[in-house]
């Protein structure tokens, strides 16, 4: 089954593919698709077992993850496009890059690692969102993706993401962090050929400036932006700033 998805834009125009974070849906590309799609054609995605994509049958890596998106472009009829991942989407983005280079035009890594973290803790998380569902653990989830200034100034926001979050099933999103868990891209950073931008946010706990770091370090002519003030979500905390460096990557002197 194909995953659930949206296109818009332009038929003519360059593709860009946004690929979201663990525990959120195509949703959470609402601040920065208009400023996208008025000369990009964007395909937006949700994951298995979240939003409208029906849940993984069985164990879930970033690999099955990555074949999901290659068939999607395939039925689409998009033999390349650019990716801008986030968090977990990063992950997908990376092995595309890796993988299937051929179907790579530009790359946009945000908010997003090599490795992320212990996977004992993520192994942990899964297990208690089996247990106790996505809404034992959206306190810690939210103060990773917004920072204090942000959730006081738009409470609203906030509870539309954590909405969002426990909306969720239980198992795609525990699935997911099995998959997070066994995540280690580090020693394939240098296959990755496409140009790119690595996005962090300089307040982010869950993937510090050091994993944006690691990232430019390692893949070929990398280029690094750290936006500041913002946490994990830096797509919502700094939508124009973001959006506007994502649309000069891909569109290059046509963004002009």
């Amino acid at each position: 089954m194909l995953l659930h998805h949206r296109l818009d834009g332009p038929a003519s125009a360059p593709v860009l593919v946004l690929a979201n974070p663990l525990g959120t849906t195509l949703d959470v590309w609402d601040a920065g698709w208009p400023r996208w799609v008025r000369d990009l054609r964007v395909l937006r995605y949700d994951h298995p077992g979240h939003g409208g994509s029906a849940g993984p049958a069985v164990g879930l890596d970033v690999d099955a993850l990555g074949r999901g998106v290659v068939d999607l472009l395939d039925a689409l009829g998009i033999e390349r496009a650019s990716f801008c991942g986030l968090s977990l989407g990063g992950a997908v983005a990376m092995w595309l890059a890796a993988t299937e280079p051929h179907r790579v035009a530009q790359l946009v890594l945000a908010s997003t690692s090599a490795r992320f973290g212990d996977p004992a803790a993520w192994r942990g998380r899964a297990r208690l969102v089996r247990r106790r569902g996505t809404e034992a653990i959206a306190d810690r989830v939210l103060g990773a993706w917004f920072t204090p200034a942000f959730t006081e100034a738009h409470p609203g926001v906030v509870a539309r993401f954590r909405s969002m979050l426990e909306s969720t099933s239980d198992e795609g999103y525990a699935a997911s962090c099995d998959a997070l868990a066994a995540w280690d891209f580090r020693t394939r950073l240098g296959q990755i050929g496409a140009p790119t931008l690595v996005l962090g946010g300089a307040a982010d706990p869950a993937t510090p400036p050091a994993h944006a770091q690691l990232l430019a370090a390692g893949i070929p002519d990398a280029r690094l932006e750290l936006l500041r003030g913002c946490a994990h979500l830096a797509n919502v905390e700094e939508p124009e700033a973001f959006s506007a460096l994502v649309r000069e990557h891909v569109l290059g002197p046509r963004a002009v």
